[in-house]
């Protein structure tokens, strides 16, 4: 009897409304990829894994988490979880956590694509608030399609509460919001260009207008706009220059020496900040949106703070005339009137083009006519150029380290000849470790990893897997991790706010300036709200990326899920950056010793502008989940 009492009131626990949680709102469902599906998988299909299908179910992507509100009147979860089979290849590994009221519930061994699903179960009585996450298996989140099958919510015998989907408060993070109006001329500092090519430089200096400029020391041939401050012209000859720039305006006056450098190879000395098409808008890009970004460039303020590129991605190109030579499509009806555009606000216009017959969206690509387009370039007045490596596959679809090379080395050498400085990016998302060999080919730039997303998975997956590659970045030559998702993105033509969180947004601006990449914005300028601008142009982080003496961070330090990056600078101090991957808020510490430091050490805080005073040992702090503190410590004296 006593047996019996037992078994019927553990079945009383139990008794209460089955809520399947595909009938809940998944909007909130934070993911790697996509959207959570109800009752369908990532991708659209139906819900299966090792071969059994399952009715109900939510289908994410790795890395995902989603909170749901239960009040306190619910008894438990259970689901059968794995891989969904929609793909035949891949090798997607997760596990699958259950948290409640931030305490760990269950969590699974690491399943794999082909295994059957199994199940999880946790006790909910009492708990306000359940969080299901999805973890990728170490391995990064490609084919990481992850499915809660048949998930639901036993709710306690006459609840009267429902549960429901909410979206984590993510608080603004403190940094400095405020532009200044008196005259100031940040980084980058240095600038380079071939003898007898076009120069380009407008001097990046803060301050209400109008402003007035003055220059001492200008190297023969250039001319500074006192108006503008912008400096024109053709270098005549090899050779460096420190030029001593002063601005005022109604509030004041400054003075800063500027590095001019002429040589062959004299272009990208700082990582280079600017704007690409591809992340707002797509294949919906057109010459409005172009010019529109340069008149935003200006006006919002970026380009005083160094923003120097308006880069045009793929979807441009027609075909080609009766000479070869590249046309442009509707969208684009007069290119080198848009380059005049660009450039009257001092600003450089960059395009995109493939080794291969085709472009990653299908267009015109620059096999065989590499010369006539390097050229073509030139006489529209390009100054960049990024090279998808894209079709070219098709030619080479096994190729050695030689092949790899072989159609940047085409291309480079097509861009030297040209009458014009270019910029090169390469983008072949880090095939044959090219940063061992980007240099070599020409390279300004190169992409390391596949493309990016607006997802702390997608972002922090590619960011902190930069760790090893210092050793191949400097001035002239960078790693490049790719474009910037803050602000603004979707890939055209609809658009929708960056899904990192405010603190995910400054770890990535933090980690991005720590690695010397270049800053690529991907949003749409003219929507830019107070946080995302106050990111993009705070001078004292922004000093870090464009530092001369071009030093990639490496990591310092690991513990759990946090970590300490530094890199060397310049003026003999050492940026430090304290990031916390985790899911709760953590205490960070970097040692002195570990980066090489003794004594007493001054410590400020840049996304703050703020002194934090002097240290013997070391320096710690509590940094939010997915959060970034980015400091500069300097010996006290």
């Amino acid at each position: 009897m006593i047996i019996q009492a037992l078994t019927a009131a553990l079945l009383c626990l139990h008794a209460g409304e089955t809520i399947y949680l595909d009938t809940l709102d998944l909007a909130p469902v934070e993911q790697g990829w996509k959207t959570a599906q109800a009752r369908l998988s990532v991708d659209g299909n139906a819900i299966s894994i090792a071969g059994k299908g399952f009715g109900h179910g939510v289908g994410t992507h790795a890395r995902s988490e989603w909170t749901i509100d239960l009040f306190g009147a619910a008894t438990a979860f259970d689901a059968m979880v794995g891989v969904d089979d929609e793909f035949c290849s891949g090798d997607g590994t997760v596990v699958f956590v259950v948290m409640g009221d931030g305490k760990e519930l269950a969590r699974t061994e690491l399943i794999k694509k082909g295994e059957a699903a199994r199940p999880v179960h946790a006790e909910l009585t009492g708990v306000k608030k359940l969080t299901l996450v999805v973890e990728d298996g170490g391995d990064g989140i490609n084919y990481d399609h992850a499915d809660w099958g048949d998930a639901r919510i036993t709710m306690a015998d006459g609840a009267k509460a429902k549960p429901r989907s909410t979206k984590p408060a993510r608080p603004y993070p403190r940094i400095a919001m405020t532009q200044p109006t008196a005259p100031a001329i940040t980084q980058p500092r240095i600038t380079g260009g071939t003898p007898g090519k076009p120069f380009l430089y407008r001097v990046p200096t803060t301050g209400v207008r109008p402003m007035h400029f003055a220059a001492k020391g200008l190297p023969k041939g250039l001319a500074l706009d006192e108006s503008t401050g912008v400096i024109s012209g053709s270098l005549a000859g090899d050779g460096s220059w420190d030029v001593k720039i002063a601005a005022r305006n109604e509030l004041g006056s400054t003075e800063a020496v500027v590095t001019i450098v002429g040589g062959a190879n004299a272009l990208a000395l700082t990582p280079p900040m600017g704007w690409n098409s591809w992340n707002c808008w797509a294949g919906a890009v057109d010459d409005s949106k172009v010019r529109a970004a340069a008149d935003w460039m200006v006006r919002s303020g970026l380009a005083d703070h160094g923003f120097t590129y308006i880069n045009i991605d793929d979807t441009w190109e027609a075909g080609r005339d009766e000479q070869g030579r590249i046309l442009t499509n509707e969208k684009f009806p007069d290119m080198k009137a848009l380059a005049d555009y660009v450039h009257s606000k001092g600003l450089k216009l960059g395009i995109y083009s493939s080794p291969g017959p085709q472009t990653c969206a299908g267009y015109e690509g620059s096999y065989q006519h590499e010369k006539l387009d390097a050229d073509r370039y030139a006489e529209w007045g390009i100054d960049l150029l990024k090279y998808d490596w894209c079709s070219y596959g098709n030619i080479e679809p096994k190729p050695d380290h030689a092949a790899l090379m072989k159609p940047y080395v085409t291309m480079r050498d097509a861009l030297r000849g040209s009458s014009r400085d270019i910029v090169y990016s390469l983008c072949q998302y880090g095939m044959g470790n090219v940063w061992e060999w980007g240099d070599e080919v020409g390279g300004n730039y190169w992409r390391t990893t596949g493309d990016i997303n607006d997802s702390w998975a997608s972002m922090a997956g590619i960011g902190f897997g930069q760790a090893d590659l210092a050793p191949y970045a400097g001035p002239g030559h960078w790693n490049d991790p790719d474009m910037l998702v803050v602000g603004k993105v979707g890939w055209g033509p609809s658009l929708h706010d960056s899904r990192l969180t405010p603190d995910e947004q400054v770890t990535h601006i933090t980690l991005w300036s720590m690695l010397a990449s270049p800053l690529l914005i991907g949003c749409d300028l003219s929507q830019m709200d107070q946080f995302t601008l106050a990111l993009l142009s705070n001078d004292e982080v922004l000093s870090v990326s464009q530092d001369p003496l071009g030093k990639q961070a490496s990591r310092v330090s690991q513990e759990g899920e946090t970590e300490v990056w530094a890199r060397p600078l310049e003026d003999g101090s050492i940026a430090v950056a304290l990031f916390n991957r985790g899911r709760e808020t953590a205490q960070v510490v970097a040692m002195w010793d570990a980066l090489g430091l003794s004594g007493r050490q001054h410590v400020r805080d840049l996304w703050n502008h703020t002194d934090q005073g002097a240290f013997e040992r070391g320096y710690s702090l509590e940094v939010p989940r997915h959060g970034a503190v980015m400091l500069r410590v300097t010996p006290e004296r």
